[in-house]
């Protein structure tokens, strides 16, 4: 019923911050510690002053996502996001139960049933189904807005670290490995090229967020599954012979 869920959605959104971030950082003083605005630059010199601060030679690779996820502040804001959600996961997954109890009703009984008792069973079962579906794609939905949100959020505030690490480590080229090839633009890149670890455990340092108590926050956050265990069969004129399978 319940399955992972990796905020890959909103990396799209993200990354783009995180570019506009670095954008922004470039026009002030680069040890200023205020979260950085995610603006637009108006001028092809506000690219230019942005690259003048990535002199180095280097290469090294991020990981966005697990950045985010990984921080003291991530790892709190989503366990508090999936512990808001938890009453609306429990009345998803009792109504997907009801739904599989009534599929299994229908399943074994079906044989026994008249066209109408068997028809009033299946148009129960639709019923409930569309209302799960439509209360599924709701939550989906609020959850997956404040995920975002929550990454955001913490993707403009490391910004600034990410520059000054990457700049005091003359590194003149950073890539996002957040998404696999071919979906990213990463094919192969070694572990020695990640720093996704430091910048990490700078954020924390600058965050003053506590390590979350061992055990106690998972990495990621959770939400519904979007469909129930079984499906409501299709109605049909005359009950068959025959129980079908499950």
């Amino acid at each position: 019923m319940i399955k992972k869920f990796g905020i890959k959605k909103f990396a799209r959104v993200t990354l783009v911050v995180f570019g506009l971030s670095l954008f922004a950082l470039a026009q002030t003083n680069p040890a200023a510690n205020a979260p950085a605005a995610a603006a637009t630059p108006d001028s092809p010199s506000a690219a230019a002053a942005a690259a003048a601060n990535f002199n180095g030679t280097k290469i090294g690779t991020l990981n966005v996502e697990q950045a985010i996820a990984a921080s003291n502040e991530g790892q709190r804001e989503f366990a508090a996001l999936s512990k808001k959600f938890e009453p609306k996961q429990n009345e998803l997954k009792g109504l997907a139960d009801e739904i599989d109890s009534l599929q299994k009703q229908l399943s074994a009984q079906q044989d026994k049933l008249n066209d109408e008792s068997r028809d009033k069973l299946v148009k129960q079962i639709e019923t409930k189904k569309k209302s799960f579906d439509r209360a599924t794609q709701d939550a989906q939905e609020d959850f997956q807005n404040q995920s975002s949100e929550i990454g955001n959020k913490i993707l403009t505030k490391m910004a600034p670290i990410i520059q000054k690490y990457v700049v005091d480590n003359g590194y003149g080229l950073l890539l996002d490995t957040s998404q696999p090839w071919p979906r990213g633009v990463v094919m192969m890149a070694g572990p020695a090229m990640d720093i996704t670890k430091p910048v990490v455990d700078a954020y924390n340092v600058q965050s003053g967020v506590p390590a979350p108590a061992a055990g106690s926050t998972p990495t990621k956050p959770v939400r519904p599954a979007s469909t129930p265990a079984s499906k409501p069969a299709a109605p049909a004129s005359k009950p068959p012979a025959t129980a079908p399978p499950k």
